[in-house]
């Protein structure tokens, strides 16, 4: 599909102004979707969010967990074609579907990866651009060709069939950029990104899931709810998801391979492992992990395989203080 090269890496410093209006293919990401006349009753004993006070303008981020309360998937749900979709990194899938169909055999249910394409339309003029597809006041527009979702106020996801999106990427105003700008919106507003590589690992509050408001916790019980509640009334959980800036000393082509170490004295010690990371053409570098949630705010890190580097924690763009 020659439309797949259409997308080239954007070249720029924290200091430069992006483009009003970009497109993007999110070739790492897909989703889930779920039909049938029992999908929402299923997946509210699955999920953390409410799926059942979600109406079909709404999106909500979410987690699955196991018994224990570690994390398979963190998504956005939302109301897509005759069902609901839960957006995701494509890597988590497999996995996540497995852990999901356990149960359904006993309800009417279809479970399985989607085929539409994912793309992504950003920049300041986002906005402006949906509008040509339906009411901007909604957070989520169904049409003809699939369904558009507000991430944030400069990103709409389009989750649409392949015909359509071919069509748009060659006929499109917008400039055509790699995913790696997606990304770095959702690093700069502190969105988990959950891979294969860390399923299993977290509980939902330590990707600040509660923040997002991926967590009910009046709707009932779901899997991992026990853990998950003991960490909101009994203060179990000792991690957070941080935002994180420094120097490089060369590209990092996988963030998700890279350790990060904390300053103890003149001593370092380990500190957690990236999530994902955006590369600025500068050797500046931001990034998420997930680190314990009682460093000082100026507290020094640095990446264990390049030690000469320094990082520091960066503030949220939301508050983690209990609700």
């Amino acid at each position: 599909m020659d439309w797949l090269n259409s997308f080239s890496p954007l070249s720029v410093s924290p200091q430069d102004a992006l483009p009003d209006l970009m497109l993007t293919h999110l070739g790492s990401w897909s989703a889930i979707t779920a039909v049938g006349a029992d999908k929402v009753s299923y997946l509210q004993g699955q999920l953390t969010c409410d799926l059942v006070s979600l109406q079909d303008t709404q999106s909500t981020f979410g987690a699955h967990c196991d018994a224990k309360g570690k994390v398979w998937s963190v998504f956005q749900a939302f109301a897509h074609r005759d069902g609901l979709a839960m957006f995701q990194p494509k890597s988590a899938i497999d996995k996540e579907l497995i852990e999901l169909k356990k149960y359904a055999i006993f309800s009417k249910i279809t479970l399985e990866e989607t085929d539409d394409i994912a793309l992504g339309i950003m920049g300041a003029q986002a906005e402006q651009w949906v509008k040509n597809y339906g009411d901007t006041n909604a957070d989520v527009i169904a049409f003809e060709h699939g369904s558009l979702v507000k991430i944030d106020p400069q990103r709409w996801l389009l989750l649409v069939d392949s015909d359509f999106a071919q069509q748009l990427v060659a006929n499109t105003s917008a400039q055509t950029v790699d995913e790696s700008v997606w990304t770095r919106f959702d690093i700069e507003n502190g969105l988990p990104i959950v891979t294969d590589k860390q399923q299993n690992e977290h509980i939902p509050q330590a990707l600040n899931l509660q923040a997002l408001g991926g967590i009910s916790f009046t709707k009932g019980c779901y899997t991992g709810q026990e853990t998950v509640a003991r960490a909101k009334y009994r203060g179990i959980n000792k991690r957070s998801l941080c935002i994180l800036a420094g120097n490089t000393e060369q590209e990092i082509t996988d963030f998700g391979q890279c350790e990060i170490e904390r300053a103890v004295g003149e001593n370092w010690r380990g500190a957690g492992t990236l999530m994902a990371g955006y590369q600025f053409n500068n050797q500046q570098a931001i990034a998420l992990a997930v680190l314990p949630n009682n460093l000082e705010p100026d507290t020094v890190l640095r990446l264990k395989a390049q030690p000469e580097t320094r990082w520091s924690i960066q503030p949220l763009p939301y508050s983690l203080d209990d609700e």
